[in-house]
């Protein structure tokens, strides 16, 4: 089972926050985590506008 440090923080590129904040306030929360998630998988340390987009394309959006 793989260890997780979910008290580090990503950096958030500006032009993921940006689209981050186009995101409906209602979904915000889970939209940020699972794009999160995703940046982790890739062992990334920063969040770009490509997780972001990878997650909107998975919610259907």
């Amino acid at each position: 089972m793989p260890e997780f440090d979910f008290g580090d923080e990503l950096q958030w590129t500006p032009e993921a926050t940006a689209k981050l904040k186009n995101i409906p306030y209602f979904v915000r929360s889970q939209a940020r985590q699972r794009i999160e998630e995703l940046a982790r998988d890739a062992e990334s340390n920063s969040v770009t506008v490509e997780y972001v987009e990878q997650a909107r394309l998975e919610f259907g959006q």
